[in-house]
């Protein structure tokens, strides 16, 4: 599927989710070199077809077009306009696509920098964990110009089962960030509901396939429950500490634009004090185990 236009794809950050989607684009015929710290992830990477090399800018030159999957913006400003980053390589204009959950206001003061020296920047957050990095079926969330999108449109359709536009660049992240914030809040509240159901006398199975046939249900109940929680697989490959740093991010971005948000903010609180049971690297879904009301204890 490579074609001159995206040329050689360069993939930086071979994690769960990075690792995936290199793995989807080489499957899919793209030519994929890609760059890690962890020697783990590269010999992964290697073993699936791809070309590991030792720097960014390495990768930079090789690649004209770059997926990102890294931890936090600030590693994300690393790798594009830190000291070794993409604005200090003398190269042609190099297509973006950042797929970090990352931070709108920081996308933007990237994209103007990255713009100004002749590349260009697309966010592209993502939802659908390693699974859906694998399989090419991810829910992408895209902001840039309409004219940027399309040209990274042949990648992103190899990597998204569900691609949706949602505005400049920017739009991608700010939208990524109340997706999660959503999905910790329905944990928290279907969690509630379970253990309300329960104490009335109702199994949790029974309870789950009469919300999902009603008005109540979400993603939560006809997924993660299933999926994750009633079989206590809780191996969903996404973690307590990633889903506590995107609420962190939500609060963040509601007190910059001075947005009320009570509701959610009682569940950031509840996320954030959960650290006292769960480890960060504990599967996010066992949020669902703490009572609320007893710090430190499981329902």
């Amino acid at each position: 599927m490579s074609n001159p236009e995206t040329g050689t794809i360069g993939v930086i950050g071979l994690g769960n989710m990075g690792l995936g989607m290199a793995r989807t684009l080489l499957r899919d015929g793209f030519p994929v070199i890609g760059f890690d710290l962890s020697a783990e992830r590269q010999a992964e990477a290697a073993l699936a077809g791809a070309t590991i090399v030792a720097s960014v800018s390495e990768l930079y030159a090789a690649c004209k077009t770059v997926i990102l999957s890294l931890p936090a913006a600030n590693h994300v400003r690393m790798v594009l306009t830190g000291d070794a980053g993409l604005t200090s390589c003398d190269i042609d204009g190099r297509l973006v696509i950042d797929t970090t959950t990352s931070e709108p206001d920081v996308t933007r003061e990237i994209d103007r920098v990255l713009r100004g020296v002749g590349h260009i920047l697309i966010d592209a957050p993502v939802s659908g964990g390693p699974a859906g990095a694998n399989s090419g079926q991810l829910t992408m969330m895209v902001g840039g110009d309409d004219a940027d999108v399309a040209r990274a449109m042949p990648v992103l359709e190899s990597l998204g089962g569900k691609i949706t536009h949602v505005g400049p660049v920017g739009a991608g992240h700010a939208v990524k960030i109340v997706n999660n914030m959503l999905v910790a809040s329905h944990l928290l509240t279907m969690s509630e509901a379970v253990r309300l159901g329960n104490a009335a006398g109702v199994t949790t199975e029974n309870l789950i396939a009469a919300l999902n046939a009603g008005s109540g249900r979400s993603a939560i109940s006809e997924v993660n429950y299933p999926k994750w929680v009633m079989n206590g697989a809780f191996d969903s490959g996404f973690t307590m500490g990633l889903m506590r740093k995107d609420v962190r991010l939500a609060m963040a971005l509601a007190r910059d634009k001075d947005v009320a948000l009570p509701v959610c903010e009682l569940a950031g609180q509840i996320w954030a004090a959960s650290s006292e049971l769960l480890a960060d690297d504990a599967d996010f879904n066992r949020i669902t185990e703490c009572d609320p009301t007893h710090a430190g204890a499981k329902s």
